[in-house]
């Protein structure tokens, strides 16, 4: 491809690197220049343009996106893929199905590092999608690339990412209960995990916090999938409710995880089914270690030392500020009646509308509207930190990264004068 300023009467066949106004109308970049278009352009009193001319074994931006994307998903409905009609050198691939998305990541680099003009963009491994969300863009960056690199991209592409969708129908939920404990506050909270993942609820057991009380609800449980809820978090594999699943002839994989919140999981398994204890954060709608394991094993992906090992990563998942320095509160905030609460309500961000985004390696939307502000977003500086639960079933918003990575400042008051203070706040695509 050749890139040039070219004189207005030589740019026949070429493609308009920039778009011009002309009387009455705009020729838009990217159009490949007829006579017509010379005409106008001529008579506009414009003489030379910068302009892509293509040459011999080059494909142009359109046809070599749909096809390096075509490669990627051979077959749509079995990859739970969709792919977007081609525009400006993009083909977009949509989430057909509730699910994880699954890649071959060495497959991916590789492909991304043959040449700076032929792009692909996804999600995280195993990020958590559903019905309509964007997994990965095909980009290409240039007018056209040629021939010998697409082939090449193609050939590493060829069915490199799919959506894995739930293996698991159904779910037992346990919930263990003491004085003074929490109760079953939590258990709508998983109820609408488990219904973004098209995963029924089937029975929700309440058993008193003892070992033989949970053994035989454990015994009991018919869902495809066995989630614990205990009224105390376990603190050691030789705690209560892990106890609880050997004394049913079960076992325990894994207690603990680098990731935050959520280290008090458990993993392990019984008559073949998966069972996956719950830390206390669970019973909060934000995101935590437990909606990375769930999904993972609610789509049937094996989980190793490795796999949480690799979870530390991105795993850091409370909320961070980034004020520089510290804000100090005045005496007079100090002394009146303001609660963190209260603060926290005051500097709550809405909830992302269709179309907007979020940050990556989180579930994709928040909770709807109808739930109140306080649950929706749990960040304090009027952008959320994290995203929060996986959409809810009656939710299809398809948005995935956030609207700039610049950080933005943001001004928050609250009641008083001496209370008002600046925040930054840094929000990567």
């Amino acid at each position: 491809m050749v890139f040039d300023e070219l004189p207005v009467s030589a740019a026949e066949g070429c493609i308009l690197a920039h778009s011009i106004g002309l009387l009455g109308k705009r020729l838009r970049k990217g159009v490949r220049l007829n006579k017509d278009h010379i005409d106008e352009l001529t008579r506009a009193g414009i003489t030379h343009i910068s302009a892509a001319r293509l040459q011999k074994g080059d494909i142009a931006e359109d046809a070599a996106a749909v096809a390096l994307a075509k490669a990627l998903v051979p077959n749509p409905d079995q990859a739970g893929l969709r792919l977007g009609a081609a525009f400006t050198g993009r083909v977009n691939l949509i989430a057909s199905s509730a699910g994880v998305v699954s890649q071959n990541v060495e497959k991916l680099i590789a492909l991304n590092s043959i040449d700076s003009m032929i792009s692909l963009a996804t999600l995280p491994q195993y990020q958590q999608v559903s019905i309509g969300n964007l997994v990965g863009t095909v980009k290409i960056i240039s007018y056209g690339v040629p021939s010998d690199k697409l082939q090449a991209a193609c050939k590493l592409a060829q069915a490199a990412i799919k959506v894995l969708p739930p293996v698991a129908r159904s779910a037992s939920l346990i919930v263990s209960v003491s004085k003074g404990g929490p109760g079953e506050k939590g258990v709508e909270a998983i109820r609408q995990r488990l219904d973004a993942l098209n995963i029924s609820l089937m029975e929700v057991v309440t058993t008193p916090h003892q070992t033989g009380a949970m053994s035989n609800a454990l015994k009991d449980a018919s869902g495809d999938l066995i989630l614990m809820l205990t009224s105390s978090a376990t603190s050691d594999l030789n705690d209560t409710a892990p106890k609880a699943v050997r004394a049913a002839g079960g076992n325990i994989e894994r207690f603990g995880m680098p990731v935050d919140p959520g280290n008090l999981l458990f993993l392990g398994s019984l008559a073949g089914k998966p069972v996956i204890g719950f830390p206390g954060c669970v019973r909060s709608p934000a995101l935590n270690g437990a909606d990375w394991v769930l999904s993972r094993i609610a789509c049937g992906v094996t989980l190793d030392d490795r796999s949480f090992a690799e979870m530390a990563i991105g795993g850091l998942l409370k909320e961070i500020s980034f004020n520089k320095p510290p804000i100090a509160i005045s005496a007079k905030l100090r002394s009146s009646k303001v609660t963190p609460q209260a603060i926290r309500d005051k500097t709550q961000s809405a909830p992302f509308s269709a179309g907007d985004r979020t940050q990556p390696g989180n579930p994709i939307t928040g909770l709807p509207a109808s739930e109140p502000k306080n649950k929706r977003f749990p960040g304090s500086t009027g952008i959320p930190n994290r995203s929060m639960l996986p959409p809810a079933a009656r939710t299809a918003f398809g948005a995935v990264s956030l609207r700039s990575e610049v950080a933005e400042l943001v001004s928050i008051n609250i009641r008083s004068p001496e209370a008002s203070f600046s925040a930054f706040d840094i929000a990567p695509v």
